[in-house]
């Protein structure tokens, strides 16, 4: 049990020295002896820690997933899902920019049919968020394809600002409205000709479930309302 903290100590060293290697060479592959050297370690003390390189990276993988994670906790809700949503996509592009590295592992290293388990709990949360908005009546699709619709448009207009090593703020706001209109049937958007109806319903949609306009119970069935009536055209 002695050496239990000198295990985990090493272990850590060679866990920071890649990330920090992979962060500082985006879309390059990192020698593993470089990682040991950086950790002052020798490769067969890798192996007996990740057992593969594919080892290490999952394990930087989750290292990057737990940065981003951290990053999201320290953001307070707005009470709004669908502004939350908005926020969140703001952080997940802003994350990607300034960590491509962690980025190009995290989200653009793809192996079919297997999904990285560090991955989860950004999708749980947005997944919350989603069934949030449809409990408010807020979404025309279900919130399990309202999530996917928003997770592929985030990743995928984040990744092309990797690539091309140009951040696009018009861009990413482009998508990221165009993505909300199509899961809450555009009840955002002002109607053609100025205020009217489609104004109404946008403030309707946007009380806060307790309001002293009316009851939460009379809220949230006025917006599932909406909801279907955008449904049905």
């Amino acid at each position: 049990m002695a050496d239990q903290p000198a295990e985990v100590g090493t272990r850590d060293r060679l866990l920071r020295a890649a990330a920090d290697l992979i962060a500082a060479s985006p879309g390059e592959t990192v020698p593993l002896r470089a990682i040991c050297d950086a950790a002052g370690v020798r490769l067969p003390t890798l192996y007996h820690f990740f057992g593969s390189k594919e080892g290490l990276l999952d394990a930087v993988v989750e290292h990057g997933f737990e940065q981003y994670l951290s990053a999201k906790r320290a953001q307070e809700s707005s009470g709004d899902p669908i502004q939350d949503i908005r926020d969140g996509w703001d952080a997940h592009v802003e994350f990607g920019i300034a960590n491509p590295g962690f980025y190009a592992l995290m989200y653009g290293q793809v192996t079919p049919g297997r999904r990285p388990s560090a991955q989860d709990g950004p999708a749980a949360s947005l997944l919350g968020l989603t069934r949030e908005a449809d409990r408010r009546g807020r979404l025309t699709v279900s919130p399990e394809r309202a999530a996917a619709h928003v997770l592929a448009a985030n990743v995928g207009v984040t990744l092309r600002q990797i690539i091309t090593a140009r951040p696009d703020p018009g861009l990413s706001a482009d998508i990221r409205e165009a993505t909300l209109a199509a899961i809450t049937g555009g009840h955002a958007e002002h109607a053609p000709g100025g205020p009217g109806v489609g104004d109404a319903a946008a403030a309707l949609l946007a009380l806060p479930d307790d309001n002293d306009v009316l009851g939460a119970p009379e809220t949230v069935l006025l917006k599932k309302w909406l909801a279907e009536l955008a449904r049905r055209g």
